[in-house]
């Protein structure tokens, strides 16, 4: 069994955002020369979050609307973890809600997903270096 390890970095402007990084997974894959087998896809941050949902603007943009629902940014001092040097409580909860890691089958050299698929890194609480870790098994 071979294995391969990658790490993929972000800094985004904003607080909140979402990449689509399903063509730089792939190209790890190509990299490893693993043909059959699986690869994790991890956030590396407690305020990021790494999934697998279809591109479509109208969902990303429910995303939104739907977290800042669950665990509004606003007000501060509704949660306890927020201090005067940290406000990303919201974040966390966020995170914890959208799912640290997806893991994909690898078959023939190339990710194995269903019709509408892709893997999506959320940031949650940006302006900062943040990382994601591809870890690919097989053969």
């Amino acid at each position: 069994m071979m294995t391969y390890r990658k790490e993929l970095w972000f800094h985004l402007p904003k607080r909140r955002g979402l990449i689509n990084i399903t063509e730089s997974v792939q190209q790890a894959v190509n990299e490893s020369g693993i043909r059959e087998g699986l690869v994790l896809v991890n956030a590396m941050n407690i305020s990021a979050s790494v999934f697998i949902n279809a591109v479509e603007k109208g969902l990303h943009d429910d995303f939104e609307v739907w977290l800042e629902k669950l665990a509004p940014e606003l007000p501060y001092e509704q949660y306890k973890h927020n201090t005067e040097a940290e406000h990303n409580a919201d974040a966390h909860l966020k995170r914890t809600i959208m799912g640290r890691e997806a893991v994909v089958a690898i078959t023939g050299g190339k990710l194995d997903f269903g019709t509408w698929e892709q893997l999506f890194y959320y940031e949650f609480d940006g302006m900062r270096d943040k990382h994601v870790l591809i870890k690919i098994i097989g053969e």
